[in-house]
Order: structure tokens, then sequence, then C-alpha cells
């Protein structure tokens, strides 16, 4: 049954193992968590935000699409109005929100803590009439090997056949709705959750949600037209971050740790950073350690620029708030000299004394190192940032694809030469969001290592896997060449053009392949002439294949004696070759192996254990 409006006012009571073994102060002040919002390109990421802002970012963004990472503050003061009476008072102790919005599964991978993913929570925007696209399931790996928890946006409901949709409370509205509206939705819920269950997640209409910790919750929105399900949106991230992650949200107050979103040239203001604060406080007098390449930077932060409640920290309204002393968590710009060499998704701490930066420096050693699993042979990555890395690493390793070398940074000529010996396959660079040094170009070159660059993941392994398949397509020609393939012919009634020397006659291929040069083999184990020619017309082949009928020339029979029409003939194989096709990888068709497995019964009176 599905509960009206009322019964979805309180999420469930029950405190989660955690929180009860680290009996956590109830009264205990909280930070406000991160939340960051994640999609497929276009499906409505950042028009949630401009929503609940009352801005047009994403109409100010090149092409509408989300360019650079950005962050907003969203105050206690306007969840509450946006949640109405779903959110009771009392229920929370949460300062706000902090939302990241992210241009994609890349750069949500940059923004790493110590702890692992920066993120408390998120958001996965999916367009309800689409459905899952590319980045969609970028997102769904990436927020499953962080473990983050999150909620699914089913935007774009006004867009489903019949349905009205109105300012306000979702389950408000559907109430409202036609019949046919309705099971228009129902029909969509089934199918999507359906393809989230393919992906090991269970999950359900919010409102039908038991456990919230086992059970992603999917809520419609239609966030550009009318904000409908906003507030059964806020009010469920509201309730996880209370009743799940308060020992994630204490609020700390020593010497704050965060991470680099973006550095930018500013007019006035030379180089900054933009930066979100997850743990601690950061004071406009503080030191500044920060992960950089190719080591750490040690500088002085010379001004804390905040932006205001609802306003982007990438593309303000207004002028950022000069401030002294700003906690976590908060995004805000930092002005500092002598920050070249930091890149997007480096860690930094601040320190007040020699003690504290020499700790910081210790803490980075770790935090710029990634957990890259390389073996002796492989392929060679490089990334911009060190979750990025880690994230196409992963991602490698799900399709089973060795690494042999991973680094941040730029492609250099060593990279080149580290791929250049590797085995035809690996000898390749995946370069996300990287550029290549002049020396580098000068040795692909000249070794011919192949060089991928992108900076989607997703598009980085389909154009190596397609060159992949490509190169054992053609070292399989090869063998194919070199080597006798599986091959099995009949020799056509009616169709003898010469008898003897040598015997022409029209064949008809029943399975594989069959090549000049390669022996005829009988059945009862006896190999009988060779084949000299193949031609179809007046074309002349080198091979012909399953379903093709030629004309072959075979030296040393005669037909009607060592061969005759109706015959069913195989290409001879030396065991050895089969061994060799199949260690290269080169996959036979089921029609090949079904004649291998027919030459073993006639071989095994010789070879019990012949192409086994």
């Amino acid at each position: 049954m599905v509960p009206d409006e009322e019964e979805i006012e309180d999420l469930p009571e029950e405190e989660s193992e955690q929180e009860a073994e680290e009996e956590i102060d109830p009264d205990a002040p909280l930070r406000q968590p991160i939340v960051a919002v994640l999609g497929h390109v276009d499906h409505g990421k950042t028009s949630l935000l401009d929503y609940v802002r009352g801005t047009t970012v994403v109409k100010r963004e090149a092409g509408a699409i989300t360019q650079h990472i950005g962050a907003t503050e969203v105050p206690f003061d306007t969840v509450s109005k946006i949640c109405g009476p779903l959110l009771k008072e009392g229920t929370t102790t949460l300062p706000g929100l902090l939302f990241i919005d992210t241009p994609g599964h890349h750069s949500f991978t940059t923004l790493r803590s110590r702890g692992g993913a920066l993120a408390d929570l998120a958001v996965l925007v999916v367009d309800i009439t689409e459905g899952f696209k590319p980045q969609t399931l970028e997102s769904i790996n990436i927020l499953k090997q962080h473990q983050t928890p999150f909620i699914i946006a089913l935007n774009k409901v006004d867009k489903m056949p019949n349905w009205r949709s109105r300012t306000g409370s979702f389950m408000a509205n559907r109430s409202k709705q036609s019949s046919i509206a309705k099971q228009n939705l129902q029909t969509r819920l089934y199918e999507i959750i359906g393809e989230l269950g393919s992906h090991d997640f269970d999950s359900a209409l919010f409102s039908e949600i038991e456990d919230f910790q086992k059970t992603i919750a999917l809520i419609p929105t239609s966030v550009k037209e009318t904000g409908e399900g906003v507030p059964e949106l806020f009010m469920i991230l509201m309730g996880l971050a209370q009743k799940y992650l308060r020992g994630r949200l204490l609020l700390g107050d020593g010497s704050s740790e965060g991470t680099v979103l973006e550095i930018k040239e500013e007019k006035g203001l030379g180089k900054t950073m933009s930066v979100i604060i997850y743990n601690g406080i950061l004071n406009s007098s503080d030191t500044l350690v920060i992960g950089a390449e190719p080591e750490s930077v040690v500088t002085r932060v010379r001004s804390l620029l905040r932006p205001k409640p609802l306003d982007e920290i990438r593309d303000p309204r207004q002028q950022f708030d000069t401030v002294k002393v700003v906690g976590a968590a908060a995004g805000l710009k930092v002005v500092a000299p002598e920050i070249e060499g930091v890149v997007a998704g480096a860690p930094f701490f601040s320190a007040s004394n020699d003690d504290e930066i020499d700790a910081a420096l210790d803490k980075l050693v770790d935090s710029m190192q990634s957990n890259v699993h390389c073996t002796d042979e492989g392929v060679v990555i490089r990334a911009d940032a060190i979750g990025s890395l880690e994230a196409l690493a992963y991602e490698l390793a799900a399709a089973n694809i060795p690494i042999v070398k991973a680094s941040v940074g730029d492609v250099s000529k060593r990279d080149v030469v580290t791929a250049d010996p590797s085995r035809e396959e690996y000898r390749a660079i995946l370069a996300f969001n990287v550029k290549i040094y002049p020396d580098a170009k000068g040795e692909l070159y000249e070794t011919g290592v192949e060089l991928f660059e992108s900076d989607i993941v997703y598009r980085l392994l389909e154009d190596y896997q397609e060159w992949k398949e490509k190169i054992r397509d053609k070292q399989a020609q090869h063998l194919r060449e070199d080597f006798s393939h599986p091959g099995k012919f009949e020799i056509l009634e009616g169709h003898t053009f010469r008898t003897r020397d040598p015997a022409v006659v029209g064949v008809r291929i029943l399975g594989g392949r069959i090549a000049i040069n390669q022996g005829v083999l009988r059945n009862d184990n006896s190999v009988v002439g060779t084949i000299r020619s193949l031609r179809s017309g007046e074309q002349v082949l080198k091979e012909a294949l399953q379903g093709d009928e030629v004309a072959i020339a075979i030296n040393n029979v005669t037909v009607g004696r060592q061969i005759s029409e109706g015959d069913v003939l195989y290409i001879e194989m030396d065991e050895r070759a089969i061994l060799k096709i199949r260690d290269a990888g080169v996959k036979l068709s089921p029609i090949e192996e079904d004649i291998i497995t027919e030459m073993q019964g006639f071989k095994k009176k010789d070879q019990p254990f012949w192409g086994r």
C-alpha cells in the first residue's frame, strides 16, 4: 500500500549500528553534509540547484552544459522553506546542505578526502523519460566503488505522458493525476527498478521504503518547470544525513582539511583556488600545505573569499564576502601565492606552526599516493588527479586490462619508453584530461605506441577496446596465414572439371576456412593431397570461408580414386597449430570447434590426445 503524505513525513527512527556503538552525543554540533549532484549530460543536475537558488547558472554555461565543479551552500532556513510541513520542527540539527555540482563522473572522482570520497551523500539525476545513459552508469559504478550513499532524482516527470506537474509535493500531486498518468509512471518506475537491480541495487519509490540503508530512494521531480518533488528530495537528504551520518558529520575544531576544486586566474587577484573544506577550521592567518606535482606546496593564505548563501562559487551573482575564519563544511575561494603545480583534486591542510606543517606534509605523502595495482605488463595510464587516476584504473580492472604504470600529470617521454616493449595490445597510453610533452609526441611517432586521450572514462575505454580488437583481428589474420585453421568442405556432384594433374573440382565450404598450400584430409585420417589454388569464376582467391562455393585444384589425387564427388573432406591440422591459436586468444567459432571434435574422432586411433 502506498502511504499518504502524512505517513512520509518521518524517515525510519532506528539508529545505525555504527552510531549505537560510538554513542554519539545527540547534542554535539554537526557540520552541513556535502552532497554531490551527478548524472548524464542534460538530465538536470544544474537545473536542480538553479531551482533552489533561483538562478540560471545552467544557461550561462557553454552549450548549457556544466564545465566546472560548482559549490552552493543551502542554509537550513532555505531547506525548511522548501520542505514545508514535510520537515518537522526539531527533527534535525543540521545547519544546511553544501551541494557540489559536477560536470560528470570525472569531476566526482577528483573530489577525494583522506577518508576516500569527499561527498557524504549524492543525488543521481536521471531523466525519467530517457533512463540510464553512459554517464549514469559511470556514476553508479563510482558511487558503488566509493560506497557513497545516494538517492535518485527521476527528473522531468512533467514529460511523462498525461502527467500534469504542479509546484510542491510529488505525493500531493500524484493523488490528483489521472489513472492513465499513474499507470504510465508506475510502468516506468518498474523498468528503472529492474535496471538498478541488474547493478545489484534494491530500489523503490521513496514513499514505499522501510529501510533507507538497504533500498535506494527514487524521487520523481520536475526541477526546471515546477519544482515538483523537490520538497521530498530535500526532506530525504536531511533525514538520511541526520539519522545515519551523524558520526561522520561531527564538527571538528582543529586545523582544516580540504580538497581543491579548481585553479583559476582571477583578474586583480592572480591565481586562486576554489576549495571545499570538509573538516576543521581555516583561518586567514594560516599556512596552507597543498598536494601538488612534482612536490607539495607550502604557502600562506592571503585572503579567504566566501560566496553568500545560495550563491554559486563558480559563477556568483554577488561579490564574495572576505572572511577571517571558515569552518567545515564550506566552499570558498582562497587567494595564495606560489600555487603552481596544484591541480584539481589535490588535498590541502592548514597549519599554524612548524609542527603542524610537518604533520601536514606527512599526511600528504599518503594522500598523494594512489592505490592503483600495477603489474609487469600492461598499459600506461595518466590522469590529472589521483581520484581520476584511481577511477580509470578501477574501470580498467573491471575490463581485465592490466596496468604497468599509473601516474598523475602530463604524458612524458618516459611513459612512451615504458609502453614500448609491451605486448602489441598493451603498447598504449591512456591519457585522462592531461597534456602531452613535446618530446613525448616525438617518441610516440618513433615507437608507434598508441595514445588515447579523453576527459570521459568510458570513451577512453571504448577507444582502447576498439583498437585492441583491431590488433587481435590482425593477429588472428597472421595466425590464419601462418597456421592451418579448421576447415571442412564437400565436393559438389557434377562439378569435376579435371580428374588429375591436378584434379579440379567444385566445392562448398561447410565450416571454417580453406586456403592454398593446405593439406586435404579424409575421415580415415589419410592426407590425400594439397590445395594448389582456389578460384571463384575468373577471380583467384587466397582463401574461402563457410558458405562459399569455389573451384579448387588439388595436387597428387585422382577423382574417382582418392576423392570422389559427394565426399566430405577436411583441412589437415598440426595439433600445435590448435594450441598456438588458442594461446593467442583467437576465438574459434562453434562450427570450427565442432570440426576439431570431428577430427579428434578419427585421429584418436593414432593420437589419443590430439587437439585436447
